[in-house]
């Protein structure tokens, strides 16, 4: 064994079990847990069990962190979690409903077997449901201490009194808890009052990839960047862009991401003949994204909370965009004011108003300096609260906490 070897079988064991994980390197899937981890490497021995998906390998080592995807069903059938997420899926194809019991019975089963074969001296569980919920499902004694992360979705929505015994069911087996944004603590506290909670969000990389450029900004680029799913709010941008045509005839706007309302959000387009103004450029993988937050005029990230409750638990987007000195314009959904550890959201939209949005990015475009000046004031703050070094450094201490016996319960 080389010395480096030695030294990571010498920390101590992490096992990360999550839904949604990149299925290969340069994956479009959301890569917050996946960085989280890496970054988590010299602090632990890191392993994240995940699903597996179509073309994925079943065992790899992804940036020093071990990739162990469990089969859930024929392979051609993987389809629960990604391209939208299983809330969203499931509400669009009801047939997964099918998959949902040997999705939690195969993530279940290769838990206590991953724990029966390896050593791991805390698990951190990221959503309460499904992953809280089968990780409370172990026998105690093959259970490590557990850190229960909650990023919204699980939290807002699935509700009902069913679904929320099956939260505090969950929530009563950890050790300890995070929430990614204030506005969650409530909702968090209202299912389990005296567990140990911390506000931690995921990180964002500031110093090497989401950073400033000296390209100069176009003037007329309105920029989203998400999934394709009601809580993202793409329907009200594209209403909004007539009004903000009748201004600023020469706007157009760049939508990345892919998602189950991509065919509805294309026919929107057609029907309001803005054709020649949006362009819908698919997903883009992490290292080409920055490109297009440092060229466009302003992000626009305009959230909603969905029919189901679903809303956004923080919103990293406006991270990343301002972290490019990209300015941004958002809404009032309350897990946002997060993202702006500065001060409140310079340009702020009423949710589900497309003429208040609408009348938010005309402001913007009419002083498109003032707003790249106060993007790059941003910056400094967003550092210190949500570089990688700083959120690793958090989670890290937050786990070896729970590891110490007096926590363990």
């Amino acid at each position: 064994m080389t010395e480096g070897g030695m030294q990571t079988a010498s920390l101590p064991g992490l096992l990360v079990v999550a839904s949604t994980y990149p299925r290969w390197e340069g994956d479009t899937e959301p890569g917050f847990v996946h960085a989280l981890s890496r970054h988590l490497t010299g602090d632990f021995r890191v392993t994240v069990l995940c699903p597996h998906a179509p073309g994925a390998a079943t065992q790899e080592k992804l940036d020093g962190v071990q990739v162990i995807r469990y089969r859930y069903a024929p392979e051609g059938m993987e389809q629960l979690v990604n391209g939208g997420g299983i809330t969203s899926n499931l509400r669009r194809r009801p047939w997964m409903l099918a998959l949902l019991p040997t999705f939690l019975l195969c993530q279940w089963w290769a838990l206590q077997r991953e724990l029966r074969r390896n050593r791991h001296e805390v698990l951190h569980a990221h959503w309460i449901i499904p992953q809280g919920l089968t990780s409370a499902l172990l026998p105690r004694r093959l259970r490590p201490p557990m850190l229960i992360t909650s990023h919204g979705g699980d939290l807002f929505s699935l509700k009902g009194r069913l679904l929320s015994a099956v939260k505090r069911f969950s929530l009563a087996r950890a050790q300890a808890a995070s929430v990614v944004s204030q506005a969650m603590v409530a909702p968090f506290r209202a299912l389990a009052a005296n567990l140990p909670l911390a506000v931690s969000p995921m990180g964002v990389d500031l110093q090497h990839r989401f950073v400033p450029s000296p390209v100069k900004r176009a003037r007329n680029e309105l920029l989203f960047v998400g999934r394709l799913v009601e809580k993202k709010g793409l329907t009200y941008l594209i209403d909004a862009l007539p009004l903000v045509l009748a201004r600023h005839s020469q706007v157009f706007l760049t939508v990345i991401g892919h998602g189950p309302e991509l065919p509805e959000r294309e026919a929107q387009v057609a029907a309001l003949g803005l054709q020649k103004h949006v362009r819908f450029v698919g997903p883009v993988t992490q290292n080409a994204l920055p490109a297009y937050y440092q060229r466009a005029t302003t992000l626009v990230a305009p959230f909603v909370e969905a029919r189901n409750g679903d809303q956004e638990g923080l919103g990293l987007v406006t991270v990343e965009a301002l972290g490019c000195g990209c300015p941004v314009v958002t809404t009032d959904v309350p897990a946002v004011r997060d993202a702006f550890p500065a001060g409140p959201p310079r340009y702020l939209a009423t949710q589900r108003s497309s003429t208040s949005l609408a009348s938010v990015i005309i402001e913007l475009l009419s002083a498109p300096e003032q707003a790249q000046a106060w993007a790059h004031a941003q910056r400094p703050e967003l550092v210190a609260r949500f570089d990688h070094s700083q959120v690793a450094a958090d989670y890290a201490k937050r786990l070896r906490a729970i590891m110490e016996p007096q926590n363990v319960r």
